[in-house]
């Protein structure tokens, strides 16, 4: 036994301890949050006033109720002492109604607390947690939002000096037309006077005045001279202003709208529009062609009039060269490819291909000139140019692998879309297909590559792209793992084209791959996850960790090894939820009714200090694409306990809406039916109200028959385990509790439900 006053001077001690000095008032910041996160907070208050919450916030807040609520003695001396605030702040009220309500609610609380202590230190400390929660959650999206805002407002910066740059060269450019006139003029004047000075017609004038004109000659000459170096030196500035800027702008930011389509391939949120790139690119374009004409102008001029020591015949060849290379360069980067290869019918899975199952892609040129020859030809190849020594599969293409690049009338842009496109794997000489590979199927990367020639003024240019890496698969049973592949070396690498990349797969850190996963989330069932479904996923993953961001995780433990107790891998499982949201439950998904990823310990301190009826929804971990709910029991003794349905599959969800199993739920109690247990969506919302318009109203017979209806119904008896969950039976309805509770013999029913675990039933009037 504990010594009463050792007891007390502990829970001094304790008080001590807890009491935080010089922090924010935690319901202030209740206060501030969106009017969505401050009716969660409300929703909270269910067995506790939040009247007195506001009342005694601080003194609320400065207590440890964690500790209280394990620890009678302390619970005792709290609960005395919030009753005595309370008191206190009655006695402080000039208002005689709010007077008169702290009173009445002084008076519930000790009715309802006085003799459970511990229960209501327990109530206390879970609003509390839940509260900080709440705000966590407010904060964390606020600051991805204000992240977001930054990013966004920095992108257009960058965007605004690259417009700048681009426009300084158009007008550079411009400046040097203007001085190639001047310097023509010029030059025409020079010609003039030569031709009077030496042509020997004395009809040109005296000798005297014919000496003066050559002194003017001379003077003429100069300025030419001066003006040719200086048209030549402005060109020369230019030139060099567009190889930085392609080189250093340009192309950096065709890398990064690369990198963000390879994000977007994986359902990451990033924008891929390349209009703004082919308007920089174009005009990038205009000036150099510009700049090409500007020194044929001069090869022309120097033609007409050349001499020693000449500066055009000095640079106009190694310019020449220079702009030639920058325009090479520039049509080269221009050509991409715009969508990635991806089967007809899903398209939100790009760079999984399945043999013979049509797919397209579509290249672009983001130049867009008038002098291009419209009749620019783009072929197609698969694995045009293999690694060395590389040992796999092999296919060839069926469909049109050649077509024509068109204008598009949106944009102006060329481009070419190629669809209808198949694969079929090559049979070897002893009609074996393919080859032995230490690497999966899903393992083996391949590539589309795409040719074009582009010819303009003289200059041809040999264009060639490829599309990212991308894995064949012949059943679509291998999808999951395709995905997973393409998910992994998109995350992990910016390298255009490593096809041995899974021959030496690097490791991820858990903020990577949570980052992708919550993109998956997002891009396909419509609503990413939160850091508290991450947080359950990474424990499944990589056990109890402080903190998952650094652990490391391998490919073999994403998608090769089997889960602990499981025949499945950690993707198979998430990928089989992901398509059972999408098929069956995405309008609940999106809608917030599912909390989805919840380990069974953790649904367990969610609902333990909640009302009877109180339930959430979480994904099987022993199925491949299940869901249950669990809800907060109560037994013949009071006691409470929860209790858990068998998971609902793909296989029950194609007959009956989940949304019409929560909400016509019901058990049959040794022979009896009762009412649907399933009263509020976790915390404290009205099943109705979450679910009822989810609902699908079944159809009634067009004939004169009873109407039939499938309803769910548990069958538990008294004698079933408390932790064991309650056997779950689709029924075939009509039905009504009397006649279901005189058509049944509990016993035999039991007996035979045991028996053979499921079956369907069918009851008529």
């Amino acid at each position: 036994m504990v010594p009463a006053k050792m007891c007390l001077r502990k829970v001094a001690e304790l008080l001590k301890l807890s009491r935080q000095e010089n922090r924010m008032n935690q319901w202030e910041e209740v206060q501030k949050l969106d009017v969505r996160f401050q009716e969660q907070v409300a929703s909270l208050y269910s067995n506790f006033p939040m009247e007195v919450r506001e009342e005694l916030a601080t003194w609320i807040e400065s207590q440890d109720w964690d500790t209280a609520s394990n620890h009678e003695p302390m619970a005792v001396v709290l609960t005395s002492s919030l009753l005595a605030e309370l008191e206190k702040q009655c006695s402080h009220q000039q208002s005689f109604c709010h007077r008169h309500t702290l009173k009445r609610i002084n008076q519930q609380l000790q009715e309802t607390y006085k003799d459970s202590p511990l229960f209501m230190a327990s109530v206390i400390a879970s609003f509390l947690r839940e509260e900080r929660r709440i705000i966590a959650m407010a904060s964390e999206m606020e600051q991805g939002s204000q992240e977001m805002s930054m990013q966004n407002s920095l992108v257009p910066e960058r965007h605004k000096y690259i417009d700048t740059q681009v426009a300084i060269t158009r007008c550079s450019v411009q400046r040097l037309d203007q001085k190639m006139k001047v310097m023509e003029d010029m030059q025409d004047d020079f010609d003039s006077r030569y031709r009077k000075v030496f042509s020997g017609d004395p009809a040109n004038g005296t000798p005297e005045f014919l000496k003066e004109e050559a002194f003017k000659l001379q003077e003429v000459f100069s300025e030419v001279d001066c003006k040719r170096k200086e048209v030549l030196t402005e060109i020369t500035v230019v030139v060099r202003d567009i190889d930085v800027l392609m080189n250093s702008e340009l192309v950096l930011e065709l890398n990064d709208w690369k990198r963000r389509q390879q994000i977007a391939c994986i359902g990451g949120p990033s924008a891929t529009e390349l209009d703004l790139l082919q308007n920089w690119f174009t005009l990038t374009a205009q000036s150099l062609f510009q700049i090409k004409r500007q020194l044929d102008k001069l090869q022309e001029l120097v033609r007409k009039v050349t001499y020693e020591g000449n500066p055009v015949d000095q640079q106009r060849a190694q310019l020449e060269e220079v702009v030639n290379h920058l325009i090479s360069l520039l049509i080269k980067s221009s050509f991409v490819v715009e969508l990635q290869p991806c089967l007809s019918n899903l398209s939100e899975k790009p760079l999984v291909i399945k043999t013979t199952t049509q797919f397209s892609t579509k290249v672009r040129l983001l130049v867009k000139l008038p002098e291009v020859d419209y009749q620019l030809r783009v072929k197609i190849t698969f694995d045009k140019d293999p690694p060395p020594n590389r040992v796999c599969r092999h296919f060839t293409m069926s469909g049109n692998n050649t077509k024509v690049m068109d204008v598009e009338s949106s944009n102006g842009c060329l481009s070419a879309e190629f669809k209808r496109l198949e694969l079929r794997e090559q049979k070897s000489v002893n009609g074996v297909k393919g080859h032995e590979s230490f690497l999966t199927v899903t393992e083996e990367l391949h590539a589309i590559s795409y040719q074009a020639q582009f010819c303009i003024r003289g200059l041809t240019v040999d264009l060639e792209t490829h599309s990212l890496p991308l894995v064949v698969i012949s059943n679509l049973s291998q999808m999951a793992n395709g995905r997973a592949s393409i998910m992994w070396y998109n995350m992990l690498t910016e390298e255009p084209k490593n096809l041995l990349f899974f021959t030496s797969p690097s490791s991820c850190t858990w903020a990577q791959l949570s980052e992708v996963l919550h993109w998956q989330f997002s891009s396909f069932v419509g609503l990413g996850l939160n850091r508290e479904q991450l947080s359950m996923l990474g424990n499944k993953l990589l056990g109890p960790q402080a903190s998952y961001n650094d652990c490391q995780v391998s490919w073999a433990m994403f998608c090769k090894e089997n889960l602990p107790g499981r025949s499945f891998t950690f993707w198979m499982w998430l990928d089989s939820i992901l398509e059972f949201i999408k098929k069956y439950l995405q309008n609940l998904w999106m809608d917030g009714c599912i909390m989805g990823f919840v380990t069974k310990e953790r649904e367990r301190i969610l609902l333990k200090d909640r009302e009877v009826g109180t339930f959430l929804l979480r994904f099987s971990e022993s199925h491949l694409g299940g869901i249950t709910f669990t809800w907060v029991d109560q037994c013949n003794d009071r006691n409470v306990k929860l209790s858990s349905v068998v998971p609902y599959t793909k296989q029950r969800l194609s007959t009956l809406p989940f949304a019409n199993i929560v909400r016509e739920y019901k058990l049959i109690n040794n022979g009896v039916l009762s009412e649907n247990p399933l009263k509020f969506l976790y915390p404290h919302i009205p099943m109705e109200e979450a679910f009822g318009k989810h609902c699908i109203k079944q159809q009634v017979a067009a004939f004169d028959y009873l109407q039939s209806d499938f309803m769910p119904i548990s069958i538990v008896s008294d004698s079933r385990l408390a932790d064991s969950p309650p056997l779950e039976m689709p029924v075939l309805s009509p039905w009504s509790p009397d006649t279901i509770s005189q058509s049944l013999d509990p016993s035999n029913f039991l007996r035979d439900l045991l028996s053979e675990n499921e079956m369907s039933l069918s009851f008529s009037e």
